[in-house]
């Protein structure tokens, strides 16, 4: 039972250091999230994120932060998206796919390394966006060169920082820090967010409630559905003499996940659905002709239906990529030949590779619809039934990144249980 689970994790020295090490992490993170930048007032913040879908979006994600105008506004924004670009550069520079597929584990700490000097630039160039931006919609009052410079120092410091307390949850092997980072800003709002829903409540709500409820339902049950089914490869051994004794000459099987990149999509969606809305707003007061494309720009993106369509296949599309880059069957299928595998009925070398690709293309077209269709689901009943009480856009992607964090961390949790199982056997 769940229960057992608990007490066997506390009753493990190690993973309960670790659980204890993680949680500490998480309050840090929190702490850092209310800590604003010096210099710079707060007065209009939260009226104006409450106002725009797009900033509130994002808002969500940073655990607050940015409508607290914190150290750490940006939150993981700038480290996801160099993460994107050096993935989307992999198909490009044979090189730098070669470093991080065939390099082995040097490779990829080098491509992690670039990914972290590459969120430099990018967090700087973002924090000066955000407060020239600001600055153009009254938010903020004006600043001085002096401030906007130690201002973006600040704010690169707090998007590195973010990053490295990340990496350091990564390395406890209990779950995927970006993620769970991402899951403890979530979280830490919704007390709030259910204490202004019942402050604003009203019997006209009613009906927003009822559907928030029933599509949360709908919404847990797709994501864990989708996140545990998986397709089972049979593989067989060919059977082996080595002296006196045989090798070999057993089956089991090669799990293909519905849905392998998991939440990441999710994540990688996001990010890149939030840049047109931030340039459009940033160009918005610009005169002449270039403001007026930016306004109408603003006010394209903005819309429900053109948000929910770009998001749903934004979705799909980040399924696929992240897929090919983490999973490749021409890989799998040379360690089956090398160690005297093979698929039944199927060809070893290019014929299982052909077979690998054909499969997996099956199963990814169904998980990646799935999860585009639950992400876009509070979407389209916002804008059937016409009903705006609830930010439904808000609600049902925050309880899917929720759900996806969740059962991965339990998943990681339950083999580092196994584990010390099998050593005390």
């Amino acid at each position: 039972m769940w229960y057992d689970k608990i007490v066997s994790l506390f009753k493990n020295k190690d993973l309960r250091n670790k659980f204890i090490f993680v949680f500490f992490l998480f309050v840090v993170f929190r702490v850092v999230a209310n800590i604003p930048i010096p210099g710079i007032g707060s007065e209009n913040l939260r009226k104006f994120f409450a106002q725009n879908q797009v900033f509130g979006l994002l808002n969500i994600f940073s655990g607050g932060a940015l409508s607290n105008f914190s150290i750490v506004l940006l939150g993981l924004g700038p480290y996801i998206t160099s993460t994107i670009i050096l993935q989307l550069l992999t198909m490009i520079f044979p090189s730098l796919e070669k470093m991080y597929k065939e390099e082995g584990e040097a490779g990829k700490q080098k491509f992690n390394q670039y990914g972290r000097l590459l969120t430099i630039p990018l967090a700087a160039l973002e924090g000066y966006g955000m407060l020239t931006l600001f600055q153009r919609q009254g938010v903020i009052g004006a600043l001085s060169p002096l401030t906007i410079v130690s201002s973006i120092i600040t704010i690169v410091a707090g998007s590195m920082f973010l990053m490295w307390l990340g990496e350091i949850i990564t390395e406890q092997n209990i779950g995927n820090g970006i993620s769970l980072l991402i899951f403890a800003g979530i979280v830490a709002r919704l007390p709030v967010n259910i204490f202004q829903t019942f402050v604003s409540w009203s019997a006209t709500q009613i009906p927003s409630y009822i559907l928030f409820f029933v599509l949360s339902i709908i919404i847990i049950a797709g994501v864990v559905l989708i996140t545990e089914a998986r397709r089972n490869i049979p593989i067989s051994y060919a059977k082996r003499v080595r002296g006196s004794k045989m090798y070999g000459g057993t089956s089991t099987y090669l799990p293909l996940n519905i849905n392998p990149a998991g939440v990441i999509p999710i994540i990688f969606a996001i990010s890149i659905l939030l840049f047109p809305g931030m340039i459009a707003g940033f160009l918005g007061g610009v005169p002449g002709i270039v403001g007026t494309i930016a306004n109408n720009a603003a006010t394209f993106f903005n819309d429900v239906w053109v948000h929910g369509v770009l998001y749903f296949l934004l979705v799909i599309v980040f399924t696929y990529f992240y897929t090919a880059v983490t999973f490749d069957p021409k890989t799998i299928a040379e360690n089956l030949q090398k160690m005297g595998g093979f698929i039944p009925g199927v060809r070893p070398g290019e014929s299982t590779t052909k077979f690998l690709n054909h499969i997996l293309n099956r199963v990814l077209f169904t998980g990646a619809i799935f999860l585009g269709l639950i992400a876009v689901l509070p979407t389209i009943v916002a804008g059937v039934t016409g009903v705006t009480g609830f930010t439904f856009l808000i609600g049902g992607t925050s309880l899917l990144i929720i759900v996806s964090v969740v059962l991965d961390t339990m998943r990681q949790i339950n083999a580092q249980l196994q584990m010390r199982e099998y050593d005390s056997f």
